[in-house]
């Protein structure tokens, strides 16, 4: 699996979350030459992709939409790939999703406008089997769900260790949400929605 700083797999568990997988916004705190080195290091793994748009909009200060202007003055999203789902535990989606329209802002819709570039193909990349946290995951995922003793079976981790888990790396790294339910004759069982 891809080692990925804690920002950086910030930025890249927002970007899978919104419908055109637009890095930006970055989080208030990342900007300057900090935004430009993780940002170019993400590029320089192939986990996001540089997409040029039609639209002559000037990229902002902020970075609040747009990553930077080319040469001849088009727009540039940072968009995730497929290797950078993959590092943050997402399997990717068979659809393309295409960048938002440059003209409007930015929403959380699947876009319909399509970049006049094509980004450079990435070698896909699938997450790693048998880690703690890829069994974590599945198993919250699976339709029996998990209790905190089942997922310290399985990992041989104590329960604080999985409690941990489920509100570092799952909840505020990954943006995944954690759920949990009461079910008779098993006591709490949690889950996470099927990706």
């Amino acid at each position: 699996m891809t080692k990925l700083s804690d920002t950086q797999a910030i930025i890249l568990a927002a970007a899978a979350q919104r419908g055109d997988r637009n890095l930006l916004p970055l989080p208030g705190s990342l900007r300057g030459g900090a935004a430009v080195k993780v940002i170019g290091a993400l590029l320089a793994r192939g986990l996001v992709a540089e997409i040029v748009t039609d639209s002559r909009t000037k990229a902002d200060a902020a970075l609040n939409r747009f990553w930077r202007n080319d040469a001849d003055g088009r727009a540039i999203l940072l968009r995730i790939t497929d290797a950078g789902l993959a590092a943050i535990g997402i399997e990717p989606e068979d659809a393309n999703c295409a960048p938002a329209d440059a003209d409007e802002p930015p929403s959380d819709a699947p876009a319909t406008d399509t970049p006049t570039e094509t980004e450079t193909a990435s070698k896909a990349r699938t997450p790693r089997g048998g880690t703690k946290q890829a069994t974590l995951i599945a198993m919250l995922r699976a339709p029996d769900c998990a209790t905190i003793e089942e997922i310290m079976g399985a990992t041989g981790w104590q329960s604080h260790t999985v409690r941990g888990a489920m509100a570092g790396a799952l909840k505020k790294k990954l943006g995944l949400e954690v759920t949990s339910e009461k079910v008779e004759g098993r006591g709490r069982v949690y889950k996470l929605p099927v990706a």
